[in-house]
């Protein structure tokens, strides 16, 4: 039996250009389940309409009669129809107050949201993300921020020769700049006043790896966090470290070793320590997940003393998880591709658009994938693919114990016929 399903268009921002399935898994998805495919034209997503058609889906504006609807963002709320199905980074499961009307509309239309971030396998692993590309693109936009706040301080500095992730076509020709930038370096050498220039990664996880994978591009030298204090100021080569939790945090008792385990368990017998290596960064890439019952990995008043009376080396936060007020609390608000970075007065908790300005440039892009919107895309829709087949078949008139949904996707419903799932139920308190 032929199933619709409706992919929206994203209007998020102008830089907002990724899909959920591109043309040829819409294609497949078509031919082998018997699917198809409504999609709402776009001018600026980053496949073409043609290549949808191609593909055999159905350009058209209305959505109201496929009981599922694929996005990437936030659907703004007045948009959800009656009962439909959505599936989206909806950003609720932290009770975020930015996204409380949209969840309530939700749920006063009585329509199912999948959210892509709680499909996670046995081991609570995601199975469908962009984390990487976060990392890809995050790593050299800090990189070109590091130039324009380096250039303002009147310091000569190759890092000028980049540009931001999506001024370049293809993912192949931005590794290519970061490449050369990196030769540029062993040629010339870097400004001998912003030695020992250190690069640190908070995190391990999907998003560092795309990190480090730009990083990996320039000559560099990989170093632990208690060597920080006593690197030599070497010009051919930049430092980069890798922060874990057991470097961010440790047991108030005192003589207590940190076990990661407990840590997750039981995170209000750990503080915050993190602070103690921010004297020592050029850039930070904060690469972490957060929960308010964690402690922070950079305050407000972390960054007051290290700016009291002193110029420091920090110059750079590049914070791709993108928390508002989170992890690194001087993360004040998000921007977006056209206008990255703001620069956060720590004497002041003022932020000023730019690189200008006393204080750490900070870049807080948050849905960084988008400046790679093809590659993103297709890698995305690649792991999607699979998991269509059974939303677009499932019967949400069920109740929800009666719903034949896989587990690993059934786990992911935080709203149902106008109720929050038993998984979500805490979220109410939010609302």
């Amino acid at each position: 039996m032929t199933v619709r399903i409706g992919i929206r268009r994203e209007d998020k921002n102008e830089w907002e250009r990724r899909v959920p399935l591109v043309p040829q898994d819409v294609q497949a998805l078509r031919a082998e389940h018997d699917i198809e495919v409504y999609v709402q034209p776009s001018p600026i997503r980053a496949f073409a309409a043609e290549a949808y058609d191609q593909a055999g889906a159905t350009m058209q504006e209305d959505l109201s009669d496929c009981p599922v609807v694929l996005a990437i963002k936030e659907i703004p709320a007045h948009l959800f129809r009656p009962n439909q199905a959505y599936v989206f980074f909806a950003h609720v499961i932290k009770g975020q107050g930015h996204n409380m009307p949209m969840l309530k509309q939700l749920l006063e239309l009585g329509c199912t949201l999948i959210e892509y971030e709680k499909i996670v396998d046995e081991k609570g692993r995601r199975v469908v993300f962009f984390g990487n590309y976060a990392g890809l693109a995050g790593m050299i936009d800090a990189l070109w921020a590091l130039g324009q706040r380096l250039t303002w301080e009147g310091i000569a500095n190759p890092f000028t020769d980049l540009h931001l992730a999506h001024d370049y076509p293809t993912l192949d020709e931005a590794e290519a700049a970061v490449a050369a930038l990196g030769r540029r370096i062993e040629r010339e050498g870097l400004p001998a006043s912003v030695t020992p220039l250190v690069i640190g990664v908070a995190g391990y996880g999907n998003v560092a790896k795309g990190v480090q994978e730009i990083l990996a591009l320039l000559p560099h030298q990989e170093v632990a966090p208690a060597d920080l204090a006593n690197l030599s100021p070497t010009r051919d080569h930049v430092y980069t470290v890798t922060f874990k939790e057991e470097h961010s945090v440790e047991p108030l008792a005192p003589d207590q070793p940190f076990e990661l385990q407990d840590y997750y368990q039981h995170p209000e017998k750990y503080r915050g320590v993190f602070a103690r290596y921010l004297p020592h960064l050029t850039v930070l890439m904060n690469a972490i997940y957060w929960d308010k019952k964690y402690p922070r990995l950079v305050t407000k008043a972390d960054l007051q003393a290290l700016y009291h009376g002193a110029t420091p080396r920090l110059r750079v936060i590049g914070d791709i998880s993108c928390d508002i007020e989170g992890g690194i609390e001087a993360t004040v608000r998000c921007t977006d591709a056209g206008d990255p970075v703001f620069v956060y007065d720590p004497a002041t908790s003022q932020s000023i658009d730019g690189w200008t300005g006393t204080g750490p440039v900070i870049l807080a892009i948050d849905n960084l994938p988008g400046e790679l919107p093809r590659e993103s895309s297709t890698t995305f829709s690649g792991t999607l693919k699979p998991l269509v087949p059974a939303i677009a078949r499932a019967d949400y008139t069920v109740p929800f114990e009666d719903l034949d949904l896989p587990l690993v996707i059934k786990n992911a419903i935080i709203t149902y016929q106008g109720q929050l799932t038993p998984n979500y139920q805490y979220i109410a308190r939010f609302l």
